[in-house]
């Protein structure tokens, strides 16, 4: 394959990636296996660090686009986002101390819990049933925002897909708004990697800018289809994403 050609595949899945991430989240999954594939003589933490370069990019275009559409709970995202900011940049800093191979089988595991839950709850984020936010969903927005904070600064794919269970499941928001929130922790998470990456010169800038447009392109999408047909829409495209991961996963680890 010549370098052309490989640019264009990765334009190709970065574009992927940013639709279904704007949607559902979990668009690192189908991008960094591509970043792997094309940049076999660099570093799994310079992969890393590329690919969140394009994903930071590809989200804020997608909060743009929800920002006037959802009313957010800032009250519960601002701790949540900071939480998992500091997490994120302590996850970083320890990724070449991780096990990959631990982390693969960890989520997994996790991915297959969700899509059972999710599948045989058929009415699971169709509508809100958040009530209200006080110290008991704050404090848990905090833990959980740590513990998938540290998760995306260590590997990273499918954090996005973590968030909106979290927010549909633990919070009761429906699928949109869940969709949209986890957009907004997420910005902490790739911010605070970035943080770690950049100065440690573990991006590889012209690969990273040019995936990054493809990324915003496809996030724009992905905000078009999630905000056009709703919560179902989103679950639907959920459930199939989990099914998607979990056979390509089990695959590599089979």
């Amino acid at each position: 394959m010549t370098y052309d050609t490989a640019l264009i595949m990765l334009g190709f899945f970065a574009f992927c990636g940013g639709l279904i991430d704007a949607a559902v989240g979990g668009g690192g999954l189908v991008q960094i296996p591509a970043l792997l594939h094309a940049l076999p003589q660099h570093s799994i933490t310079t992969v890393l660090g590329t690919n969140k370069l394009a994903v930071w990019a590809g989200t804020v275009s997608s909060i743009f686009r929800y920002v006037n559409k959802i009313k957010f709970v800032w009250k519960l995202l601002i701790p949540t986002m900071l939480s998992a900011f500091i997490f994120a940049f302590i996850g970083a800093m320890t990724v070449a101390h991780i096990p990959k191979q631990f982390m693969t089988y960890l989520v997994f595991f996790l991915l297959i819990v969700m899509a059972i839950y999710t599948f045989l709850k058929k009415d699971l984020g169709a509508h809100s049933t958040y009530v209200k936010c006080g110290h008991k969903e704050i404090v848990l927005g905090i833990f959980f925002g740590g513990l998938i904070g540290f998760y995306d600064g260590v590997f990273g794919p499918g954090s996005g897909s973590f968030l909106l269970f979290l927010f549909v499941k633990v919070f009761g928001f429906d699928f949109l708004n869940a969709s949209a929130s986890a957009k907004i922790v997420n910005i902490g998470t790739f911010s605070s990697a970035l943080l770690f990456f950049i100065p440690t010169g573990h991006v590889l800038w012209e690969i990273g800018l040019m995936i990054a447009v493809c990324n915003v392109m496809g996030a724009l999408v992905g905000v078009f289809l999630a905000l056009r047909y709703g919560s179902q829409f989103i679950r639907i495209f959920f459930l199939f994403l989990l099914v998607f991961l979990i056979i390509r996963m089990g695959l590599s680890i089979f």
